[in-house]
C-alpha cells in the first residue's frame, strides 16, 4: 500500500475552517513578544533618557566605552568629561552609560 493512499482520504476529510483558533496563536505570539522584548527595551530607553537629562556639571560618569571622568561642560549633543588633570574629552550624550556616586573616582585612585 502506498502512504499517500492512506493519508489522502484523511486530509480530504478534515476541511480547514478558519476559526478563532487560527487567529489566536499569532495574536498570542505578538503579545508575548511585546511583553518579553519590546516593553522592557522601551523602559530601559526611558530610564536612560531621564538619566541623561539629570546630568549636571561635577557629576562623575562612566561612558559605554569604559572611560570614567567628571562632567565639566554640557552641550545639546555632547558632554565634556575630564578624565585626568587638564585632560578633557568630548563624548556624545548617548555614550554616557552610568552616573557614578560622588567620590567614586577619588576612592578608586
Amino acid at each position: 500500500m502506498n502512504l499517500m493512499a492512506i493519508l489522502l482520504p484523511v486530509a480530504q476529510a478534515a476541511p480547514a475552517a478558519p476559526g478563532i483558533s487560527t487567529f489566536l496563536l499569532p495574536i498570542a505570539l505578538i503579545a508575548v513578544m511585546y511583553f518579553v522584548m519590546i516593553r522592557p527595551q522601551m523602559k530601559r530607553q526611558k530610564e536612560h533618557k531621564a538619566m541623561l537629562e539629570k546630568i549636571s556639571k561635577g557629576d562623575e560618569v562612566l561612558t559605554s566605552g569604559g572611560i570614567a571622568g567628571v562632567v565639566t561642560e554640557i552641550g545639546d549633543n555632547f558632554i565634556t568629561v575630564e578624565v585626568a588633570d587638564n585632560v578633557r574629552i568630548r563624548v556624545q550624550k548617548a555614550a554616557i552609560g552610568n552616573v557614578l556616586p560622588k567620590g567614586t573616582l577619588k576612592s578608586a585612585a
